[in-house]
């Protein structure tokens, strides 16, 4: 695959990020990138590494005609469960660009309700630059709030894992117990706070 993925002009790339965490907000960017200054190396964000997803954020935030980041918070998310959360995210980042799309492509299968025309594209964030260029702003942002989460509710090791279910995250969360970042509604954080052992 060329590095160089072909621009559309007057088309948003939405995707969103953290819909598997147990912890913390679900994140979306939109981009809308800008024909004459194409943008080498982009792709799903998840297979870059942290150093070059940092470096191509700047490169976006820089070049881009226009980008903006929406989200929804674990309250949300367990109000209207994490699909919803998700497109909810993915609609107000679109909703907060300054310049408005004339069509939208989201990663995924699912689309969110836009004032503008919008498909879902299968794998987009590695097809489509402008998916490609959401998903890695998503990603550093995101990121970069779960490590900053860590130094208030230190022991989880949310700078590591990211809010992720791994072995050290579940076994910190049954010590510890959920925290206020927690998404209540996902089965292991429900399954301890219904536990009637758990003070």
């Amino acid at each position: 695959m060329s590095s160089l993925l072909l621009v559309t002009p007057g088309l948003a790339g939405v995707d969103e990020v953290g819909r598997g965490p147990l912890a913390g907000p679900v994140v979306a960017a939109a981009v809308i990138l800008d024909p004459a200054r194409p943008i080498e190396g982009l792709r799903d964000s998840k297979r870059l590494s942290p150093k070059r997803r940092t470096v191509l954020a700047e490169i976006i935030r820089e070049q881009a005609i226009a980008w903006a980041i929406g989200r929804a918070e674990c309250t949300e998310i367990d109000d209207i469960n994490i699909l919803q959360a998700s497109l909810l995210a993915m609609r107000r980042a679109v909703l907060a660009l300054p310049v408005a799309p004339e069509h939208a492509q989201v990663d995924g299968n699912h689309c969110p309700q836009l004032p503008c025309t919008v498909e879902a594209i299968i794998k987009g964030d590695d097809r489509v630059a402008e998916i490609s260029a959401a998903s890695i702003l998503a990603k550093v942002l995101r990121d970069s709030e779960m490590e900053a989460m860590e130094l208030h509710y230190p022991g989880y090791g949310f700078a590591r894992h990211k809010g992720y279910p791994t072995r050290e995250h579940l076994a910190s969360l049954a010590r510890l117990g959920p925290c206020a970042e927690h998404r209540r509604s996902f089965r292991p954080v429900r399954k301890i706070l219904e536990n009637p052992e758990w003070p």
